[in-house]
């Protein structure tokens, strides 16, 4: 039996509000369970460098988890000066993720930012974090479209995320932290709604495990982002009056 009772193949209850910042061109509010992100996108009428003059948008991304997020308030970064290598880590992926969706040429040269603010952490922050923001990212471009800045919508779909693990119930979706902290094997899948892989992170925590052990869980995955996508389809219909 899992600790918080639920089925192998059971996520989390997930909700996504939107318009939770008012200021930002799109937003949206995730809960996973006891895991909750804010997810807030931000357009500029600018690139990096690198993209200056090359016909070109920028998607990117920032990561952080409030001082109380867990159990034990933990130290903000901008005090200690430096981001950890968690963070960076985290960041980077919510952003290729994210970046697999979009026609960044279409997009002009426009920079869209996605900041994930993590409220409350109990497992799967990065995963929900993805997840969110794509709402937020979907939002803004069809705000960017509505207000005739964008002729369509640079979008190539969705993208989702959800970890699964190895424990002593055996193979299971959606871990939250008290499975989270003492799983055999750990995963996270970053995939699209058309069924394909943006990225899959599996690490063993004790023994390696079988290529078996890991199509059940590729197979979990699968089930709880079209949980997920369900989710993010009501919460832009919602949003747009559809």
């Amino acid at each position: 039996m899992r600790p918080s009772g639920r089925q192998p193949d059971q996520m989390r209850p997930v909700s996504i509000e939107t318009g939770f910042a008012r200021h930002a061109e799109g937003s949206a509010l995730i809960r996973v369970g006891g895991t909750e992100v804010l997810c807030t996108a931000s357009v500029e009428n600018r690139v990096p460098s690198f993209l200056r003059g090359k016909g070109s948008g920028w998607v990117t991304a920032e990561y952080g988890m409030l001082p109380r997020a867990t159990h034990a308030r933990g130290p903000r970064e901008a005090a200690k000066g430096k981001q950890s290598g968690r963070t960076l880590e985290i960041q980077r992926l919510i952003g290729r993720s994210l970046r697999s969706v979009v026609d960044l040429p279409a997009l002009g040269e426009l920079s869209i930012t996605l900041d994930c603010d993590v409220l409350n952490a109990d497992g799967g922050t990065r995963c929900a974090s993805i997840t969110g923001a794509w709402v937020a990212l979907r939002l803004a471009l069809g705000r960017l479209v509505a207000t005739n800045v964008l002729r369509q919508l640079p979008l190539r779909g969705q993208v989702a995320a959800v970890s699964c693990g190895l424990t002593a119930a055996g193979p299971v979706l959606d871990l939250d932290y008290a499975e989270d902290s003492i799983a055999a094997a750990d995963t996270n899948f970053v995939l699209t709604a058309d069924h394909r892989i943006v990225e899959i992170q599996a690490s063993a925590e004790d023994a390696p495990f079988t290529q078996d052990a890991y199509f059940r869980l590729f197979g979990l995955a699968q089930q709880g982002v079209s949980v997920l996508f369900d989710a993010q389809t009501a919460a832009i219909n919602a949003a747009e009056g559809l």
